[in-house]
């Protein structure tokens, strides 16, 4: 029986989701014991060629060049697992979605005719098919090695389908939302963190990305009478999901 291949591959990003899966520690261990690790530039520079069982793609699609790449790691990988905010929609970088990014390249760079650029910052998902993804900004070190695990003994990964606000019920966390006037994305944030900023009362500020059924039409008026202004709730939208966020506020 061969040995399952994994890559993971860097496209525009922090470099904090593979950090995640290094800092699974013990578990990397026992996963790296059950499969070749044939591309892991962040912990290894060594590079073995595909075709890969599961590719695990970090970053947004940026450039020229990262699209002809995305591609290519789709055509060699039998699966494909987006993971983290940039690769699953476009990171906090898809603020240049709403400017001109020409404009911008001439203001940063001394020679921005040189500088090879897309107009936009897009998900792997806009360009390849993927088969799963993970949400998050980092991903949860629990949620990435459940779906590893699934891939590897041939199970379907369990992603949570549903919000942060059901996190907090089965936490038993008290809405800080409706107890205390908080503002809080957790009705229309994609579950899969365990409620963490709302255990520590703090309100959700969506790091998860918009459920899969977001009804920001009606959170919005409530995130205003709990004192924030309208530029304070185009700010909290305009994160690390800026670009999902902003696709489920303008179809409704």
């Amino acid at each position: 029986m061969n040995t399952p291949k994994l890559a993971v591959w860097k496209f525009a990003s922090c470099d904090g989701c593979q950090l995640t899966l290094l800092d699974c520690e013990d578990e990397l261990l026992t996963i790296a014991g059950q499969v070749q690790i044939s591309t892991f530039l962040e912990a290894s520079s060594a590079i073995v060629g595909g075709p890969y069982d599961v590719s695990l793609v970090e970053g947004s699609i940026t450039t020229p060049d990262d699209e002809r790449r995305i591609r290519e790691i789709r055509a060699q990988s039998t699966v494909l697992v987006t993971i983290g905010a940039c690769a699953t929609a476009g990171g906090v970088q898809a603020l240049r979605n709403f400017a001109d990014v020409d404009e911008f390249a001439s203001v940063v760079y001394a020679k921005p005719e040189y500088i090879a650029t897309l107009a936009t910052s897009t998900p792997a998902s806009a360009h390849v098919t993927v088969d799963y993804q993970l949400q998050g900004c980092p991903i949860d070190r629990g949620q990435l090695l459940d779906t590893l695990a699934a891939l590897l003994i041939g199970r379907k990964p369990r992603l949570p389908a549903k919000t942060v606000c059901t996190e907090c019920k089965l936490r038993g966390v008290t809405c800080v939302l409706v107890s205390e006037g908080i503002p809080c994305l957790g009705p229309v944030t994609h579950a899969g963190c365990g409620a963490l900023c709302p255990s520590y009362n703090r309100g959700c500020y969506g790091c998860f990305g918009p459920a899969a059924t977001p009804n920001t039409a009606a959170l919005i008026p409530v995130l205003r009478s709990d004192g924030m202004s309208d530029g304070d709730v185009e700010r909290v939208f305009s994160t690390f999901n800026v670009a999902s966020f902003a696709t489920e506020r303008n179809d409704r």
